[in-house]
This record gives C-alpha cells, structure tokens and sequence, in this order.
C-alpha cells in the first residue's frame, strides 16, 4: 500500500513533575518509583492549517465521499417522510455504529443484550455502557448549527451521565493529568501523555474553529478533528467514543450525511492497529495515514450500511407476509417498523408505542407470537420480554463481518 503523507503540525512537549496521587493505596516500590519528570503534549493550534491532499488521495477522498452521499440518497429514499418505516431505520443504524465504536475499545455486547438495556430489561454492564454511546451518538447528530464547545461537552454528558462510577466527571473537561498505554498509577511511563489540564479549553476552541471552516472536503475535516480531539483527550474518560460521536455531528453539519447514520466506526474496526497507528503518526506530524483510515472506512461503512438497510427491510417484508389476513389499521401493523429498531419488547414498552393500555398491547403481542413473527424470551409468567430473532440475527451477522474483515 502506497503511504501518502499529509504534513500536519507535529506535537511538542512540555516538561512537568509528577508524584502520586494517592500514595496510601500503592505499593512502597510503586511509591519511589513514581515521582519524577514527564513529558505532557502541546498540541499546535490546527484551525488555520493549510492543507495540501497529493492528487491521489484527493480522488480517494472524492469516491469515498460520493459514497457515503449515495447511501445517504439511499436511505433517503426508503426512509422518507412518507415511508412505512420512517425513523426506526435510522434509529437501528445509530445504534449499530454505537456499538461499533464501542467495539474498537474492546467493549462488546450483543444486539439482544443491547436491545434488553434500552428497555431497562438487563444488568449487563457492557450493554448499558453502549447504550451511553447510543445516547451519545444521538446528541451528536441532533446538534442544530455550529458545532461548539457546549455541544461537544453535551455529546460527553449523554455519553456518561448514566454511569455509576463516572458520571460526576460527564460533560466537563477534565482536571487532572491522563495517559495512554503502561505506567501504573503515573505517566513516566506511559506511551502517549495528552496535555495538562489547563490547556484543554484553547486547544478545543482552536479545534471548534477549526470544524467551522467551509473551505476543506468534509471527510478530510471530520477526520483530522477526529484525531486533533483524540489528541487533546479533554476527558477523564469517554474520549474515544465522544470523538467518534463528534465525526457524525461534522458530517451532519456539513450536509454529507443527513438522513442516517452510516457505520463508519465499522469501518475503522475491520483494522484497529492500524487506526491507532494512524493517530500516532497524525502525532508525529503526518495526517495521511488517519484521513486514509477514514476514506477506507467511509467506503466499507457505505457498501455494509446499504447491505444492513437492504437486509432489514427484507426483514420487514417477511414480517408483513407473516400479517397476512390480519387488518392493515390494527395496532400489530403498527409494530412491525417499530421491531426493526427495537427487536427486544416488554408489555410497558409496547404499550408506550401504541399509546394504549396493557390489555390492547397484550392483544397485538399474542397476534405476532401466533405469527411466529415474536418469541418470548423469559419463560415466565410475568414480566415477559419478547424478541424479533431475524432482526438480531441481522444485527449479530453485520457485527461479526466487521471483526472478521479485521483479521
């Protein structure tokens, strides 16, 4: 593969001293070795860059961005205003790249078990943990206007707000120092140093002026921000996810994607080492590697998302079919666009849906077990779930192929 340099500012450091936090809980060895001088990034300013793309990933850059156009034409047109599906396609493909990204961070989960942690119906940790990233990935691309540095640190609020251990630390930058890689309870060792604390709020305001320009190809910008936010690391926790939230708030904002959310961050999961090698040599003053790492990913992520949408709505096809006999106005017609973003439902949930009462909801639940279109899930008597397993086979099979294209 050809290795196409983009010059980028490259990182300085600054020099700083570092003793441990909380020396009661390490070890006496841990305690002397710990204290010393580390090297903290600086992270140049990137809002006036000047950019220079060689010819030929220029054109990269151009098919893969006319790519992600087409299947967000696509989608478009099967999920229009008028369409039988509406929102729930969307909504399933927000969720399948939630669990993506999710996924690069060694954090994985099940369509099942997701689908349970949206109505509130498992203890998983992993899957009520993607489901902040869900949430995430939804404040992301419902931010109206300009991206900012209020809508970023929202985009990190959702992320984060349900979780137990770190939810006191959602929505805010960070106050402390941070690391990547080895080092135990100190950075002297770490792989990479973000910087300190106090030059977060430049560097991110630097970094939102750079989002607000208008004269860079959009694929090009999304993935250089990308990796000026992961640089940075304004978090205590979250940066990962909330920067690859960040890159659909910038494809929607500049009008690429509009109607969808495409997978992208499948994409980048078919060759983790070599996204993470990307932001190292981005680091080290090269933006080639990541926006090729991003071109790549728009291709797949636009030829698995339109496989995903065309899969899914055969899905529904097959459940109409099932319906056969059943009245077009009856509120199990009603259900079926809702299984596709929802595969996994309770009495409460489908009653909410259909705005009616328990009874009602019973009534259409028992019509599509009698369909073979729902199965119970629980074996019990009450408190009963129910699952669509066509459409979280769908969703399992789009997830495997991903991590199979990465080995």
């Amino acid at each position: 593969m050809t290795v196409i340099e983009v010059p980028v500012p490259s990182l300085d450091s600054e020099e700083l001293s570092w003793s441990p936090v909380n020396p009661d809980m390490l070890s006496r060895r841990e305690v002397q070795r710990q204290p010393g001088i580390y090297r903290a990034a600086l992270v140049p300013e990137i809002a006036g860059w000047e950019v220079h793309l060689p010819a030929e990933m220029h054109a990269d850059v151009d098919d893969a961005t006319g790519a992600l156009a087409r299947v967000d034409g696509f989608a478009a047109g099967k999920l229009g205003a008028g369409d039988r599906i509406g929102s729930p396609m969307p909504a399933i493909l927000l969720r399948t790249e939630s669990a993506s990204s999710s996924q690069i961070e060694q954090l994985t989960t099940s369509a099942l078990q997701l689908a349970l942690a949206a109505i509130d119906e498992t203890t998983k940790a992993n899957a009520t943990t993607v489901l902040g990233n869900v949430h995430a990935m939804e404040t992301a691309i419902g931010v109206s206007g300009e991206i900012s540095l209020q809508s970023i640190l929202d985009m990190h609020r959702a992320l984060l707000k349900s979780d137990r251990m770190m939810a006191s630390e959602a929505g805010r930058f960070r106050e402390q120092q941070v690391w990547i890689g080895p080092g135990g309870s100190g950075p002297l060792l770490a792989d990479f140093v973000p910087p300190a604390h106090r030059r977060i709020p430049p560097a991110m305001e630097d970094l939102v002026e750079f989002i607000a320009r208008e004269d860079l190809p959009v694929l090009v910008q999304a993935a250089v921000a990308h990796a000026q936010f992961e640089t940075i690391h304004p978090f205590a926790d979250g940066n990962g996810k909330t920067g690859r939230a960040l890159v659909h708030a910038i494809l929607k904002e500049k009008g690429l994607v509009t109607t969808s959310v495409i997978p992208i961050s499948a994409g980048l999961l078919t060759d983790i080492g070599a996204y993470f090698a990307a932001l190292g040599a981005f680091r080290s003053g090269d933006a080639g590697p990541i926006i090729a790492q991003f071109t790549r990913a728009a291709r797949f992520a636009s030829h698995t998302g339109r496989q995903l949408m065309d899969e899914l709505l055969t899905m529904l096809h097959e459940m109409e079919q099932a319906l056969a006999g059943v009245r077009r106005d009856s509120s199990t017609w009603t259900l079926l666009p809702t299984l596709i973003a929802q595969p996994v439902v309770n009495l409460s949930f489908v009653a909410a849906e259909l705005g009616t009462n328990q009874v009602t909801a019973l009534r259409a639940i028992d019509t599509l077990v009698d369909r073979g279109i729902l199965l119970e899930a629980t074996g019990r008597r009450r408190n009963r779930v129910w699952r669509q397993p066509g459409v979280l086979s769908v969703l399992d099979a789009f997830a495997d192929s991903a991590r199979r294209s990465g080995r």
